[in-house]
């Protein structure tokens, strides 16, 4: 087999190191959305993570969202104490996270102090998430999601 794209390896590898029970494949025909990733690995958008970078008070903050809902910025604000959340810029995006925008994985983010995970998340018995490139994905418990990443379980979404 070949081996994982670089930024999908270091996906693997800590998956790897910390004994996780997961599925790390591949999509050809990329997976751009919630909707065309639930499609292409056979789940309902609910069950997708979005991994989506916010600055609040000039720290990155990674929210993890449900693939059928829209993150909140005020509440992500709330959560985390801080003024205001915006969405990260590309490259605020990249340097936070190691990954570009529409690949970022849940982890490893080296740039990312807090990570946040929307209570819906854990209501399933396995979600998947972005891998570190367009055209990966990981099947894993959202439980190993939240453990992995130290995530804060937080309302999150728009109502």
């Amino acid at each position: 087999m070949d081996p994982w794209p670089e930024p999908v390896e270091r996906v693997a590898a800590v998956l790897r190191e910390r004994g996780i029970d997961a599925r790390l494949e591949e999509f050809p025909e990329g997976t751009p959305t919630a909707a065309a990733a639930a499609r292409a690995v056979g789940c309902t958008p609910a069950e997708i993570v979005k991994s989506i970078v916010f600055v609040c008070d000039g720290r990155p903050v990674l929210a993890l969202i449900p693939g059928d809902k829209r993150a909140d910025a005020a509440k992500i604000a709330s959560v985390v104490g801080a003024g205001y959340a915006r969405s990260a810029s590309l490259d605020e995006v990249r340097s936070a996270t190691g990954f570009d925008a529409g690949a970022v994985a849940p982890f490893p983010t080296p740039g990312i102090t807090r990570v946040l995970i929307e209570r819906r998340l854990l209501r399933h018995p396995a979600v998947w998430a972005g891998a570190g490139s367009p055209q990966h994905m990981v099947c894993l418990a959202p439980t190993d999601v939240a453990r992995l990443t130290s995530a804060e379980v937080a309302d999150l979404a728009e109502a």
